[in-house]
């Protein structure tokens, strides 16, 4: 006879669970109260909206307050590794959704403008809480997760190529010209190998215009190569889909989808609706 879930494991398959039946309830629900709330907060930032229902969209924040709460908290309480959830990036996204609310609440003085400045900017993180609901996002994240270490020398070979063109700038071009130091001068490299080209500064010599155009060339190569990595890993990760069932015997997460047997134990995983 099959062992009857537990509340645990049913709030697990609620709240993680986003394929079918409640837990594609429940996510739809939490996505309407984040884009309510974030709709909330941009009301609250316009002075006339504020002085008029000031009151009102505050008692709608302590509201989204305590139902993100709630969710934060159920989350703690059903995820098997609960210190490993708290420090995620999800975990940390959960908890900065509500932390700003009742930071403004018990610090003193916290009504200061700049202070609740802070804390509506901070809220505004709220929005994040939707890459829980997205499957893409997960794997755009596990992507940039296995990409990390290309990317990093990519970033290094970057730094690199900036302070070298900024620096053959300084001594080409020189004060008179308005590359009067080395930190301006590698600002004007990152700003034209970005393609930003702001234009304040600019070479005046025929050698600096030749290192200029030389970065320019070399930024197309540096908006390409991370592209192509990144794509490399969407497509590796979109073809191995993981599914959030959990294990009832050894309570791990982590399998394929449509798998139906556990693949660190091998036990029947449970079947969702």
């Amino acid at each position: 006879m099959s062992q009857k879930p537990s509340l645990k494991h049913k709030m697990h398959e609620v709240i993680f669970g986003t394929e079918k039946g409640p837990g594609r309830n429940f996510d739809i629900a939490v996505i309407i109260i984040i884009l309510a709330s974030v709709f909330a907060l941009f009301l609250d930032s316009v002075a006339a909206i504020n002085a008029k229902y000031g009151h009102l969209l505050f008692t709608a924040e302590l509201a989204f307050t305590f139902l993100f709460t709630v969710e934060y908290l159920a989350r703690i309480y059903c995820v098997p590794n609960r210190k490993k959830y708290i420090f995620s990036f999800y975990g940390l996204v959960d908890l900065i959704a509500i932390l700003p609310t009742y930071l403004s609440i018990f610090i003193p003085g916290a009504q200061h403008l700049l202070v609740v400045r802070i804390f509506r900017v901070l809220r505004i993180f709220r929005i994040f809480k939707l890459l829980h609901y997205m499957i893409e996002a997960h794997v755009l994240l596990r992507s940039l997760e296995s990409s990390r270490h290309k990317i990093s020398v990519f970033l290094v070979a970057v730094v690199t190529l900036v302070i070298v063109f900024g620096s053959l700038m300084y001594l080409i071009e020189g004060p008179g010209n308005g590359f009067s130091s080395l930190p301006k001068s590698i600002y004007w490299a990152v700003v034209t190998v970005t393609t930003v080209g702001y234009g304040d500064i600019a070479p005046q010599t025929a050698m600096g215009q030749a290192v200029a155009a030389m970065a320019m060339i070399t930024s197309y190569a540096i908006i390409a190569i991370p592209t192509g990595i990144l794509s490399a890993e969407l497509i590796r990760e979109s073809q191995r889909q993981i599914s959030q069932q959990q294990c009832n015997s050894c309570k791990k997460l982590g399998h394929d989808k449509n798998a139906n047997y556990c693949k660190y134990c091998g036990a029947q995983l449970p079947v969702t609706e």
